[in-house]
């Protein structure tokens, strides 16, 4: 794998296995904006938090290409199961949205987080099971981008506390910034893609 794919494993199963903490109730270190969101108490943080850390946590593994060609069966399942997570955890996260303490702006950022999650995961699921895998994957790869939102809002948290904006600005822009880069950077990671593969066809040709 490359130190990019390294980063990212990394930073998944960091981030991942520590928000599992959201399960426990009155777990160490949770953050109090996000134990303020009104909709907490019905459930919805747990089902989000547990569901998006196992797809956090899951996601990576299916990109790597040698254990997709050597373990297909596994590579399959981890899938249904990485799905399934982020469809829960996508439903859940919409509902949180609606609950931001930090108001309308907030929930458009993460509203529109869990829209694009839900719809590209879905779509990602459809074309693998319609087996147009070539799709698929490219529809994988903008459901992870999304899904690494987890690991993105939290390398941006620490300037909401040191904004000279105020928290609850600086929140409101990390609902935006925490996934929409991820997207763009997705974007371009598949157009070079495609430009790669239609140079080498070229050239074979």
């Amino acid at each position: 794998m490359s130190a990019g794919h390294w980063t990212v494993l990394v930073l998944s199963l960091l981030v991942g296995v520590t928000a599992y903490r959201y399960l426990i109730p009155h777990g160490p270190g949770m953050a109090p904006p996000i134990l303020a969101n009104r909709f907490t108490a019905l459930g919805a943080l747990t089902l989000h938090a547990g569901f998006a850390a196992t797809a956090l946590i899951l996601g990576p593994f299916q990109f790597i290409a040698s254990l997709r060609r050597r373990r297909p069966g596994l590579h399959r399942t981890l899938g249904k199961l990485y799905v399934a997570a982020c469809l829960v955890a996508g439903a859940a996260g919409m509902v949180l949205a609606f609950g931001a303490k930090t108001g309308p702006v907030s929930t458009a950022g993460f509203g529109l987080l869990a829209a694009a999650w839900l719809f590209a995961t879905g779509r990602a699921w459809r074309l693998a099971v319609a087996r147009r895998f070539a799709l698929h994957e490219r529809w994988m790869v903008r459901s992870f981008a999304l899904t690494l939102a987890a690991v993105t809002l939290r390398l941006y948290l620490p300037f909401a506390f040191l904004s000279p904006w105020g928290y609850d600005d600086t929140y409101r822009a990390i609902s935006f910034l925490c996934w929409v880069p991820n997207l763009l950077a997705a974007e371009l990671w598949l157009a070079r893609s495609n430009s790669a593969r239609a140079a080498a066809s070229h050239r074979s040709g």
